[in-house]
């Protein structure tokens, strides 16, 4: 039954894509983030889902009578060489000079389904124009995660923290540490999407209240210490940033009481080894691979490719003494895993993308702060700054590198910054469903008077 639910579901999103042709990037966003088939367990577990959503998201681009230039702004200009110069690297790494037909065919499969979600974020950036359509883009991403953190959260209540919260499997996320970091970035867009929600839909946001708090409980519940260091740091940098600093404060006091009282003593005991990295193993072999990536990145120029971590590259350069010598371990750094792939290149242009949408974001909150119609896009640009922090402290110690959320993120800047430099308030439809719960309704549509002899 549940097969046939999640069939149905995206059959009618194929179809709704027909007459709405940016609706197929919302499915295709709705199926590569949460992955609804990957919790089914018959046919469609292994159906291409995948595959449909993108086909009705490229079908859409093609019957668009409104496409617009995707590279705008920096951001995806950074991005396009990035994703270039990662396939540079694929090309004369390890993988496609190796002897391994399994090494090839993993080297291969990851550069595919990277190149892919890039593929569609360009998409995504061509159909998304209105201020309606940029909204809805950020509720299906982040509630798309949001739904498996309200499960995660209610998991770890009925559990009392005893057992760790996965995330879906077969994706990038399926690691509880991956996962955890991936809810801790989606907390500061719940709350643009609680700021951008009318007060009298008391409901809907009453509703986003509860994803955030079953969100951060399952962070806790993933048991990740990188998950935990990112939750501390853009707690801090959301309470800051936040117009409803008390009630926040409030909230993670409440929200830190519960999981203080609900995690078993294990937990806390992971997490006091933070302080005691120096004689932690984990953080050691951590270390190890860090320095391979290192000795990788120096002898070659596009560095190993796709996956620098196959033990023939680790019995080539690893070099320290540790008993676990040659033996390879995930790069557990989405610095040092970019370093390794792709080299100092790769890695200048992989942090491009993040410094360049960060100073998209920041202008936004300057700029748009100050334009009536434009206040929503200044309020995306905070939180995504918040969310980025999280993603950056918690990245530095897990392997995520190639994950869509922040590439999502760098969307939501781009299009909204764009949105506000081409006034596009004075373009934006007046229908639509997202007048009835946005924050003081949609704004009024300036349009020029009609010239006599012309009619209205």
């Amino acid at each position: 039954m549940r097969d046939v639910a999640v069939v149905v579901l995206i059959l009618i999103g194929v179809l709704w894509t027909l007459r709405r042709p940016w609706f197929g990037v919302l499915l295709w966003t709705w199926v590569s983030v949460m992955n609804p088939h990957r919790f089914c367990w018959g046919f469609a577990f292994d159906a291409p889902m995948a595959a449909v959503a993108a086909g009705a998201a490229l079908v859409g681009l093609l019957i668009a009578h409104k496409r617009q230039n995707p590279f705008m702004g920096a951001p995806t200009t950074w991005m396009l060489l990035f994703a270039c110069w990662m396939s540079v690297s694929w090309w004369f790494g390890y993988g496609m000079r190796s002897s391994d037909p399994i090494m090839w065919d993993i080297d291969y499969e990851l550069w595919k389904q990277v190149i892919k979600t890039f593929l569609m974020i360009f998409v995504t950036l061509a159909l998304l124009r209105y201020r309606q359509q940029i909204l809805a883009f950020v509720a299906v991403a982040v509630m798309s995660l949001g739904l498996l953190g309200v499960k995660g959260g209610i998991f770890t209540l009925a559990t009392l923290g005893g057992n760790t919260v996965w995330g879906p499997p077969g994706t990038f996320i399926e690691d509880n540490n991956d996962f955890g970091l991936a809810l801790v970035t989606i907390v500061p867009l719940l709350v643009f999407l609680l700021m951008q929600t009318d007060r009298a839909r008391k409901w809907l946001r009453l509703g986003i209240w509860l994803t955030i708090a079953l969100s951060v409980l399952a962070i806790f519940g993933s048991q990740s210490r990188g998950g935990f260091l990112a939750l501390a740091a853009m707690g801090v940098v959301l309470w800051w940033r936040s117009r409803y600093k008390l009630k926040l404060a409030l909230f993670f006091v409440v929200l830190a009481g519960i999981a203080t009282s609900l995690m078993p003593d294990k937990y806390w005991e992971k997490i006091d080894t933070i302080a005691a990295y120096e004689t932690d193993d984990s953080f050691q072999n951590r270390v190890r691979s860090w320095k391979v990536a290192v000795q990788v990145a120096n002898h070659h120029v596009t560095g190993a490719g796709m996956i620098y971590r196959h033990p023939s590259i680790f019995y080539l350069w690893d070099f320290s003494e540790s008993k676990d010598r040659g033996k390879p371990i995930a790069p557990h750094s989405i610095y040092f895993q970019i370093l390794g792939n792709h080299g100092y290149v790769g890695l200048f242009l992989y942090l491009m993308i993040g410094v360049s949408t960060w100073l998209s974001a920041s202008w936004l909150r300057r700029r748009a702060r100050a334009i009536p119609e434009a206040k929503w896009a200044a309020d995306l640009g905070s939180m995504v700054q918040v969310a980025m922090v999280g993603f950056a402290v918690g990245g530095a110690a897990l392997s995520l590198a190639y994950v869509d959320i922040p590439f999502n993120m760098m969307v939501m800047v781009a299009l909204a910054r764009h949105w506000v430099e081409t006034k596009g308030w004075k373009r934006d439809p007046e229908e639509g469903f997202f007048k009835y719960v946005l924050r003081g309704g949609e704004p009024k549509i300036h349009r020029p008077p009609a010239v006599a002899g012309q009619g209205a």
